[in-house]
């Protein structure tokens, strides 16, 4: 096996934000309905389940800072056929020696559509477009442009981006990304959500009810936080209709999903979700092991154990990023399949 790679840019230690959060109890609140109808959104969050998804490029590639690509579609049809519940892309603009990784390469709306001709039930979402560097009408056309196309297999995931060598690029400041990230948020709410929609912006622009976005969408589009995007954890438990992070110690899954319930205030289920690296050994027997509160390493079986006691706790998905493992693709999803998403 490899040596763990340095993560600390992306471990972290969150455990003092729930440090008084009570004792957990059962969670009755459901999915607001027009999302509890929602292909994908309900296929990916299902109450008292764990589900898994992948992200791009869906295989490993430990020695490189991309993969290739001329299996993503092939690995990405097999993912379904396996039973994953999700595909999801990532938006990383340019290469940073510093972080050393670069998603699938591709740009994610683009690489949607690919993957949307390529299969036909799974999920397919977007982990995370970083907002504050888009133009949220744009954003909001292309998310509209691919619910329609993918018959309501699309989740619209946003972050407010982590790499400050990428924004001065964009002529754009990463100090105020937190604020940018709230207000484009909202505007591409308005924009799918209001017919002729009206919107007063002050890092975006304004609308006055005189044009419309075109193509209209029958139902509220889902929208996720990818990351904790620098909001406070009420605009989480709130805004936001799931909630996916990372660098979560395993030990605080009960308090964060209590200490959103909590701060909840629309009475309905906002699910927690979070991501993995993860190194799959061809030993099954090998036991689970967390390296930075993300990179984890061991065999099926051991990663089934640890996922079954983070789904006791009330996680409710994993966005499962391959890069560390060595294995084939195809070996290794079938191996997932089989020994951890056929018994979790």
């Amino acid at each position: 096996m490899n040596n763990v790679p340095n993560l600390s840019i992306l471990g972290q230690d969150n455990s003092r934000l729930f440090e008084n959060a009570a004792g957990s109890s059962p969670d009755k609140r459901a999915l607001p309905p027009e999302l509890a109808q929602h292909k994908a959104f309900s296929q990916v969050f299902q109450k008292d389940k764990l589900t898994i998804g992948l992200i791009a490029p869906f295989k490993g590639y430990p020695d490189s800072p991309m993969s290739t690509i001329e299996d993503l579609g092939e690995t990405a049809a097999l993912a379904e056929k396996l039973g994953f519940t999700a595909l999801w892309l990532r938006d990383v603009p340019f290469y940073d020696p510093n972080f050393g990784d670069v998603g699938q390469g591709l740009d994610p709306f683009v690489t949607l559509g690919y993957l949307a001709a390529k299969t036909q039930n799974i999920a397919l979402g977007t982990a995370g477009l970083v907002s504050p560097l888009r133009e949220p009408i744009h954003i909001a056309k292309a998310a509209a442009s691919a619910e329609v196309l993918t018959g309501g297999r699309f989740i619209l995931g946003l972050s407010s981006g982590d790499r400050p060598v990428e924004y001065p690029a964009f002529k754009a400041d990463f100090d105020n990304r937190a604020e940018r990230f709230r207000e484009s948020w909202d505007m591409i709410r308005t924009l799918t959500t209001q017919d002729f929609p009206r919107f007063d912006g002050t890092h975006y622009g304004n609308l006055s009810g005189n044009i419309d976005l075109i193509p209209k969408i029958p139902h509220r589009l889902p929208m996720v936080a990818i990351g904790r995007a620098r909001q406070e954890l009420s605009w989480l438990a709130n805004t936001a209709d799931g909630w996916i992070w990372h660098g979560v110690n395993p030990k605080d899954t009960a308090k964060i999903v209590n200490t959103l319930k909590e701060l909840n205030q629309d009475g309905q289920w906002h699910p927690f979700g979070y991501a993995n690296f993860v190194e799959l050994s061809e030993n099954p027997d090998e036991p689970a092991r967390l390296y930075n509160n993300i990179y984890l390493r061991g065999g099926s079986k051991g990663l089934l154990e640890f996922w079954q006691q983070q789904k006791e706790q009330g996680l409710a998905h994993v966005t499962v990023n391959l890069k560390p493992t060595r294995r084939p693709a195809a070996e290794t999803l079938q191996d997932l399949s089989e020994n951890v998403l056929a018994k979790l």
